[in-house]
């Protein structure tokens, strides 16, 4: 087959800094700042916070390969290290991150499934993301995946306040 999963460890930081800068950046350089685009790839993907999150017990981190080559990443968030508190009964889809040359060839719907498959062998009544308002294809991807808006939360872009809707699926 020419998808595969691999679950990430502390040794993949360097090569999960290098496709989360990449996407991010191709996906919001076009309707952010280049100075809050820097900020916030700064932040959120040093090495420092990278390793962090890989040692963090309740996120988890998965490569997804097309014909060998990594193309992108899932990370989910279950208990404290959900990004919103929406409990013991919830899993957190926190990215899912597609490289563009690897755009359209059906990863995000891979990896989302592969979430609703560790999130049912939990036992978690609910899967839930954040995405950004103005990314309407993502919104749109979700929707058609069976999410529903639930409310919303502030994302911190640099020195600018974003807003995400909150998109729930239940499983039960």
């Amino acid at each position: 087959m020419a998808i595969n999963i691999k679950k990430c460890s502390i040794e993949d930081t360097h090569k999960l800094q290098e496709i989360s800068c990449e996407t991010f950046y191709e996906t919001f350089k076009h309707q952010n700042s280049p100075e809050n685009m820097n900020a916030y790839l700064e932040k959120a993907f040093n090495l420092n916070q990278l390793e962090k999150e890989l040692s963090n017990q309740y996120s988890q981190f998965f490569f997804v390969y097309f014909h060998n080559e990594v193309a992108g990443y899932l990370k989910l968030n279950t208990d404290d290290s959900q990004s919103e508190d929406m409990g013991d009964e919830a899993l957190e889809i926190e990215r899912i991150y597609i490289r563009n040359k690897f755009q359209k060839h059906g990863l995000g719907k891979y990896l989302l499934n592969k979430a609703l498959t560790i999130a049912m062998e939990a036992n978690k009544k609910k899967i839930w993301l954040g995405v950004w308002e103005k990314n309407e294809n993502a919104i749109a991807f979700y929707k058609r995946m069976g999410f529903v808006q639930n409310g919303t939360h502030s994302f911190i872009m640099g020195d600018e306040e974003q807003l995400d809707l909150i998109m729930i699926k239940a499983l039960i």
